[in-house]
């Protein structure tokens, strides 16, 4: 008797299998019970015939309830006239492990019959669903290639703190907490001390970690909580050396989901992932605007930066054009950018945006590593120097040029599976009203 977890069923038919799991559904017939089992990764009918000798076995199942876990050994057959995958595991021994409360909060099978607040609330059942599993198993396999290129790549891991003593970048959408009678801050970003690396000869550096935004904002695409992959890169010639890095970046690891989940996305989310072997088109923030004025007749409020139309035009823009999911914008005005940007001849960061599927999922930059010039882009900001004095020291004994991403995988996971909110594509979803579960 062996004790499975479901992978690869099939290598032990005609065998005696001990397996665990969650009761999907049960039938109770008059001569005869199944179970369908269902765990991380498979689903098996469980066979019960009704005899005096499974009386014990019987008066089991007829108890059980929906969602309760369970513990069965038996024999595994091949049985053709079974449409779950034509197996069957004939029950010798079940155990209960634990029993379910009847009357369950929302309803697993299908996530329109309970409000998404309330799904949240109960999200530890709301993750149970095949869809959400299936969310999280692509992002195993993702974060896994992500650092696979990052290391075959000679970039060294950081983990930056996320408690500091001022904020990141402006002062704003921070969340101030006391620190033995201190002011202290979480962490908006790891930008600081990824640039810190690059002052202390690291030259290539990655982060995937959590970080906080105090936004006030409940849209579909906002959290106060979120996951970001960082990274920081010296001597680069320009903004768009990160812009391949990128992109060289993003097909290594999507490639590897799509070789791995392809199959699976496709027959729960009916959707066919297409590989990126493509240019990733690049607009210049004026192109883009001039774009959406021309073709779409449209016009932001925003004249320094893209609204969420702009950017849902760009991308029926570039479908359309290109037949492309991705596209860079870039050279935004200083005035939509951080101080620490550097700026190009006519006064333009040498910055940019990469859009998912109409949504942003990235900000890169050269950054300002001159000391005297990134100074008097402080103050152009109006910032006060003295709360950034220690920053401003990285630059003061050799540092060279260099930039780097934020990258959001909420947000990418979102798009990547066509979902309409994030709170679906995040473990444990942080918003200005949600600090439970």
């Amino acid at each position: 008797m062996q004790k499975v977890n479901g992978d690869n069923l099939n290598k032990y038919l005609n065998q005696e299998i001990t397996i665990s799991g969650w009761v999907d559904s049960v039938r109770d017939l008059p001569f005869i019970q199944f179970i369908i089992l269902r765990n991380l990764t498979d689903k098996i009918q469980i066979t019960i015939e009704k005899n005096k000798d499974n009386k014990k076995l019987n008066d089991l199942v007829t108890n059980i309830t929906n969602e309760s876990v369970i513990t069965v050994t038996g024999l595994l057959n091949k049985n053709d006239m079974v449409k779950l995958n034509q197996r069957e595991l004939i029950a010798k021994q079940i155990t209960l492990n634990s029993l379910a409360h009847p009357d369950l909060p929302i309803n697993i099978k299908d996530k329109d019959k309970a409000l998404r607040e309330t799904r949240l609330n109960y999200r530890f059942l709301d993750l149970r669903r095949l869809e959400n599993l299936l969310i999280f198993k692509v992002q195993t396999t993702m974060s896994m290639a992500m650092r696979d290129y990052f290391i075959n790549n000679n970039y060294m891991e950081i983990h930056s703190p996320r408690l500091i003593g001022t904020a990141t970048e402006s002062g704003a959408e921070v969340f101030e907490i006391d620190y033995f009678g201190t002011k202290a801050y979480l962490s908006q970003s790891p930008q600081f001390y990824k640039q810190m690396a690059m002052a202390a000869g690291f030259e290539r550096v990655f982060e995937i970690g959590n970080y906080f935004r105090a936004e006030k904002s409940h849209t579909s695409y906002h959290a106060t909580e979120f996951t970001g992959v960082d990274i920081e890169v010296s001597f680069i010639d320009s903004h768009h050396t990160l812009m391949d890095i990128q992109e060289e970046w993003i097909k290594y690891y999507l490639n590897i989901v799509i070789d791995q989940h392809a199959k699976e996305i496709k027959e729960v989310f009916k959707l066919d992932l297409k590989r990126p072997n493509y240019a990733f088109p690049r607009l210049s923030f004026q192109e883009a605007k001039s774009i959406i004025k021309d073709v779409y007749q449209y016009e932001s409020d925003k004249k320094d930066d893209l609204d969420r139309q702009d950017e849902e035009l760009i991308d029926r823009y570039i479908q359309e054009k290109y037949q492309a999911d991705f596209v860079f914008i870039t050279d935004y005005p200083f005035s939509a950018r951080p101080f620490y940007h550097m700026l190009n001849e006519d006064g333009l960061t040498k910055s940019y945006d990469l859009l998912y599927k109409g949504v942003e999922i990235t900000t890169g930059a050269q950054r300002e590593h001159r000391y005297d010039i990134l100074k008097q882009q402080v103050k152009q900001k109006g910032l006060n120097l003295k709360q950034i004095n220690f920053y401003l020291d990285f630059f003061k004994y050799g540092c060279p040029p260099h930039g780097g991403f934020g990258f959001g995988l909420n947000r990418f996971l979102m798009r990547l599976f066509d979902i309409d909110n994030i709170r679906e594509a995040t473990y444990l979803y942080r918003g200005p009203n949600r600090l439970y579960p």
